[in-house]
């Protein structure tokens, strides 16, 4: 396996103005491993590649796949790493190694592309798309754990669908030490709030930390996008989205997940099929004339969707 230095990644100084131009995230990693074979163990999803050593070099790939279709960013596999889901999974033992690994194997993907960042995925820490409602301790520890092990393979941190202010800030106090630049990523389910029931204006509390790079809705349709896009341009930090093509998300969807048999999120929040990669290059480019300059796939996206995004947009600067 040949690594970069991951002392050299560790120690680089990332630009917190990286994405005041136009910058494409990859897409939809884990429904795209599934589709290239990776078979879903209990809720792990995308993780699943990671326990299996047989599954790596299809992580590797897949990370490759969205690189060769133009995207400036890929994001670790990590988004099932996190340590609550690895206990529901009876798999607590195997965080250090399986957060390790998905660093490694994201880092092995960029060896040829010195240009291509990697965001390390900080998900919410409990489940997804609710609230986490645990102590304040009990988020940050579990912040910081993940985040320590991925901050030797990663550009920066990328809080990956988080659906309260409250764990952005235990997210952010988690990182501090780790001096890395993040990117948020809030989802917003439905209307103009968080999951939490705070609107998307809430944001604006971080647009003045140091280490911002900039505010985007993470895992939302195009139509929930189009209704949060003045309130993120209003921030007046760089902003964005990363679109997935799942038909709906509908509450109760964490507790369904650990009940579904197959492991595949699409099976219970279905697939949208107009978001076609030739559409969704036409959304993106909607909202870089709106002044977005951070787009990227979601769930139920795939390299074709990167491929066309990147062949409609031009980078520019804001």
């Amino acid at each position: 396996m040949n690594l970069k230095n991951s002392e050299e990644k560790g120690g680089s100084l990332m630009n917190v103005d990286y994405f005041k131009s136009v910058k494409l995230l990859d897409g939809g990693m884990g429904q795209w491993l599934l589709a290239k074979g990776v078979q879903p163990k209990g809720t792990l999803w995308s993780a699943s590649a990671v326990l299996d050593g047989a599954d790596h070099l299809v992580l590797r790939d897949a990370h490759l796949d969205f690189i060769r279709a133009g995207c400036d960013v890929i994001v670790t596999s990590t988004f099932t790493t996190r340590r609550q889901r690895l206990i529901e999974n009876e798999l607590g033992h195997a965080f250090e190694l399986m957060n390790t690994r998905a660093g490694e194997m994201a880092q092995l993907a960029t060896n040829d592309f010195p240009n291509v960042k990697i965001a390390g995925s900080l998900p919410p820490q409990n489940q997804t798309y609710v609230p986490d409602d645990r102590s304040r301790d009990d988020i940050v520890h579990d912040f910081y754990d993940q985040a320590s092990l991925l901050a030797p393979y990663v550009d920066f941190f990328y809080f990956d669908v988080l659906s309260s202010i409250r764990e952005f800030e235990c997210g952010i106090l988690a990182i501090e030490s780790l001096k890395k630049p993040f990117l948020l990523g809030a989802h917003v389910s439905s209307g103009t709030c968080l999951p939490s029931g705070e609107p998307v204006s809430e944001l604006a509390k971080f647009v003045r930390h140091p280490q911002l790079m900039g505010v985007i809705l993470s895992c939302v349709s195009p139509e929930n996008a189009d209704a949060n896009c003045h309130q993120l341009a209003s921030l007046g930090v760089p902003f964005g989205f990363k679109i997935n093509a799942f038909k709906q998300i509908i509450k109760g969807y964490a507790k369904d997940f650990k009940s579904c048999q197959s492991g595949n999120p699409a099976d219970i929040l279905g697939h949208r099929e107009d978001l076609t990669p030739s559409n969704f290059a036409d959304v993106a480019k909607r909202f870089l004339d709106l002044g977005a300059t951070i787009i990227g796939g979601c769930c139920e996206t795939t390299p074709e969707h990167t491929r066309y995004c990147h062949k409609k947009i031009k980078h520019r600067s804001i």
